[in-house]
């Protein structure tokens, strides 16, 4: 069967996202834009770093390796550049191999209006207000914190972690607890409707691609035993026992799983996080996204009671 192109996964990463672009922005910043023009033209073909996306997307591309015919993932660049000072990202591109050939160059202005336009379902970046924009406009998107993962590359495994209220779900549930401070009527309300799906958050569309392509891959080892599963999938949550059912239970009702899911109920995330190793982890809460416990690619998500603060003092 044939990749559907409506289930294909496509994600859209800025240039300073996939690239350490920290001394271009500093030229930008301090000197203007005529400055930040000439500095790229005159190094137009001096490769750039890797930065803080290229990891996960170099090994997010990688799947279409084992699927030549199918081609499953697509990664397009987002790019402030301009479609001249855009010239030295895509020679980076090409010299670190990396098979992207769609972008959008907008000349300084966000590019994130662009996503439906390529079916993109996630779009990440550094840049705080054109990922909260974003969101607030009902994109899925999300920043990077920090990165500081060593890619090892015998290790042909895709392992993707999510926190789930408010990333994969809608916030719904973390409001009530955030409203009434009070665990106990946080797990009533949660029985109370634990038959009772959540809506869809901001991330539950990259999700559910990536259950596809997991469902994709099931069907490939049953035709072939000596197929190694490529994608790794879990969910580390805040909630523990009885709260976590009505999680499973709306996963069950869009159709899809997860390989593992974590109930943490108050321990630190890192202790999971340090072992599974994901190559990128998705929590709408910055609390729980400090690097210094962690050597883990982390992005904050933005959306929900959670970052009500966030979003109201940066919305254009």
């Amino acid at each position: 069967m044939p990749y559907p192109i409506e289930r294909k996964l496509v994600v859209g990463v800025s240039s300073n996202a996939l690239f350490d672009m920290r001394k271009e922005l500093s030229i930008f910043k301090n000197k203007g834009l005529e400055a930040f023009s000439k500095y790229q033209e005159e190094k137009r073909d001096v490769v750039l770093n890797p930065g803080m996306a290229f990891p996960f997307i170099k090994r997010l591309l990688k799947i279409n390796d084992s699927y030549k015919e199918d081609m499953p993932v697509e990664v397009v660049l987002l790019s402030k550049n301009n479609p001249q000072t855009g010239i030295r990202v895509f020679n980076s591109i090409k010299q670190h191999g990396l098979n992207i050939s769609k972008a959008v160059f907008t000349s300084g202005k966000s590019p994130y209006h662009y996503m439906p336009a390529y079916n993109i379902c996630l779009f990440l970046s550094v840049n705080s207000t054109d990922v909260v924009n974003a969101i607030q406009a009902g994109y899925p998107a999300g920043k990077f914190v920090s990165t500081d993962v060593e890619d090892k590359e015998d290790d042909i495994e895709l392992r993707v972690a999510f926190d789930f209220d408010g990333v994969i779900a809608d916030d719904n549930s973390e409001r009530i607890y955030k409203e009434s401070k009070d665990l106990d009527k946080f797990i009533e309300y949660e029985i109370e409707h634990i038959k009772k799906p959540h809506n869809p958050g901001p991330l539950a569309e990259f999700f559910k691609k990536l259950a596809f392509f997991q469902e994709f891959e099931l069907k490939r080892k049953q035709e072939d035993v000596a197929y190694k599963k490529i994608l790794r999938t879990a969910i580390i949550t805040a909630r523990e026992a009885p709260a976590h059912e009505r999680a499973i239970n709306t996963l069950s009702s869009w159709g899809v799983t997860v390989d593992e899911m974590f109930l943490m109920g108050g321990v630190d995330k890192s202790r999971v996080l340090n072992i599974l190793k994901p190559h990128i982890y998705f929590d709408d809460q910055m609390v729980h996204l400090d690097s210094s416990r962690s050597k883990i690619p982390l992005v904050h998500i933005p959306f929900g009671v959670a970052n009500k603060n966030i979003l109201a003092s940066m919305v254009e």
